[in-house]
């Protein structure tokens, strides 16, 4: 009898249970779960174990969802949310109108509650001429101002509490992405982006990036740096094509520097615009170039999560098949208005073998991580 017990404890002791906080590895040489070629030391590695470990449940279906952050659906929400799978919603101006903080926090609790894998909720929230939330007066005082304005007035303690409201506010109402700060540089009033953009100096702006950025990385609410690979003068193209001439030399020394700095301390995201950028790729916008997210991947050295502009935009909704080429060019999460079009043609795309099933669940591998970190899942 004694020896039979002895021998049930051996078995025991070496039945291999998992000590707390151990990551799963599956095999003897602690190998971790993900592929080798995932391993890019990248912001969100202390994730990547358990991001790779809900990929693996996950249907083709749920994964084609998790690319897309879609501009909310005006009705049949949380039906919508729950069949499509969206990795996120962003929310206007129109989404916020009229209604209480209360309201606001109950409605984006049943979008969450009705997605399998919780969602980013964002906005534009960037100050001045863009803002969605505090043009609602019942849930904030008054409209926020432009970081430039601020600057201005109040320096860079006046952009830390700046911050640290919109923090607050997006924690208290269950927002977790800011689509911002804006980090293109301009110094002409008479350039589109001037009012949006924090400065004309680089130094200046490369300082303010990283505070804001900190911020938001340490207050677990996302942000993104945009918009890739720098707006200079050009003009809108919300209403359409927009050429850049500059030579390649001015986005080395001066456009890429704020965001390099913002990678330095952990941005998690990057938007990248719809120029086209002749000294880079004559052909294609930046949202749809390789060789755009070829320099934010390998010259900048960024290991987050890429995304673009709205595909909706004028600049490139006439291009055909625009969500597929965004997607074989790089980007991650594609920003969309028309779902069920992107949706269709995205899983054509991979029935097809035009879209590799290994890159989507590369990307979609790299936003569950950040998900991970923003702590939503």
């Amino acid at each position: 009898m004694k020896k039979l017990m002895i021998v049930l404890l051996v078995l025991c002791v070496g039945c291999g249970i998992q000590k707390k906080n151990e990551p799963p590895y599956p095999n003897e040489k602690n190998e971790p779960l993900y592929p080798s070629d995932w391993q890019d030391n990248g912001i969100f590695k202390s994730y990547y174990d358990k991001s790779y470990q809900t990929l693996e449940t996950m249907s083709l279906e749920e994964k084609i969802g998790q690319i897309l952050l879609v501009r909310l659906p005006s009705e049949d929400i949380t039906k919508t949310i729950s069949e499509y799978h969206f990795g996120g919603v962003i929310l206007f101006a129109k989404d916020f109108e009229n209604k209480t903080k209360a309201e606001v926090q109950t409605e984006l609790k049943e979008y969450q509650q009705v997605s399998n894998i919780p969602m980013l909720i964002a906005t534009d929230e960037e100050g001045g001429s863009v803002i969605r939330i505090s043009k609602n007066s019942n849930l904030y005082p008054e409209p926020f101002l432009s970081p430039r304005e601020i600057y201005e007035t109040s320096g860079m303690d006046g952009i830390i509490r700046d911050t640290k409201e919109k923090i607050t506010l997006f924690k208290e109402l269950g927002l977790n992405l800011n689509l911002s700060p804006v980090v293109d540089l301009s110094d002409d009033p008479n350039d589109f982006i001037y009012k949006r953009s924090f400065s004309g100096d680089v130094n200046r702006t490369s300082e303010y990036t990283q505070k804001v950025v900190s911020l938001y990385q340490k207050e677990k609410i996302g942000s993104a740096l945009k918009h890739f690979p720098g707006y200079g003068d050009n003009k809108d193209t919300h209403t359409g094509i927009a050429i850049d001439n500059r030579n390649y030399n001015q986005f080395l020394n001066y456009d890429f520097l704020p965001f390099k700095a913002g990678i330095e301390v952990g941005a998690p995201s990057v938007l990248v615009s719809h120029n086209i950028v002749n000294a880079i790729d004559k052909t294609n916008p930046a949202s749809l170039s390789i060789n755009i997210h070829r320099i934010l991947r390998n010259e900048l050295k960024f290991t987050g999560v890429i995304m673009t502009d709205d595909l909706s935009m004028g600049a490139i909704s006439s291009i055909e098949s625009s969500v597929i080429k965004a997607f074989q060019a790089g980007n991650d999460i594609l920003i969309v208005t028309n779902y069920q079009e992107a949706y269709s043609s995205l899983l054509n795309a991979i029935k097809t073998e035009e879209i590799s099933i290994d890159d989507l669940n590369h990307a979609v591998f790299r936003i569950l991580s950040w998900k991970q970190q923003l702590q939503l899942m």
